[in-house]
């Protein structure tokens, strides 16, 4: 069991301070600003929220932080569960679903200028995941081509590249 919860709240805190005029930034999800980020980091905080059982919330803050507590479950990680077409065990879409709160918690903190802080232990179980799934996706579509960062380069930035993207991205 991961606990989503440090990176849920590390999502929430970037998510308070985005402003209106930034909405339109581009993000290093190339086919997304902002705002459409925005929006899907909303969708896959209430699907995966709702796969693990959490309660409806309302507004994109809530719903992430929903999230986090929901994967708070021992339950929340047993069985499978089928979405976009495909069933995994629910383990592993536990796991999607921390990727997908750092990968673009970090997008959206980049886009719009702001620090991404996360705990070793949320970094380390997202890395582990990331490193084995993401070259092996059952939709490879869904991740850019791996981008090379030295083995010394925060773990972070190794995740982020490992999904396709430039951790030297600016928004400028």
């Amino acid at each position: 069991m991961i606990d989503l919860k440090p990176a849920c709240q590390a999502m929430a805190d970037v998510l308070v301070r985005v402003t209106d005029s930034q909405f339109t930034n581009p993000t290093p999800c190339s086919e997304y600003t902002v705002a459409d980020l925005i929006a899907h980091v909303d969708e896959v905080a209430t699907g995966f929220g709702a796969m693990a059982g959490g309660e409806v919330s309302s507004g994109v803050v809530e719903r992430v932080l929903a999230l986090g507590k929901a994967w708070d479950s021992p339950s929340a990680w047993q069985g499978s569960s089928v979405a976009a077409g495909l069933e995994l065990p629910t383990s592993v879409w536990g796991k999607i679903a921390l990727t997908e709160i750092v990968v673009h918690g970090w997008d959206l903190a980049k886009a719009t200028g702001q620090p991404f802080d996360l705990p070793e232990d949320t970094l380390r179980a997202c890395y582990e995941h990331v490193v084995v799934f993401v070259p092996e996706a059952p939709i490879p579509s869904l991740w850019g081509p791996r981008v090379f960062v030295g083995s010394d380069a925060p773990l972070l930035e190794q995740i982020v590249a490992i999904t396709g993207r430039a951790p030297s991205f600016t928004t400028v």
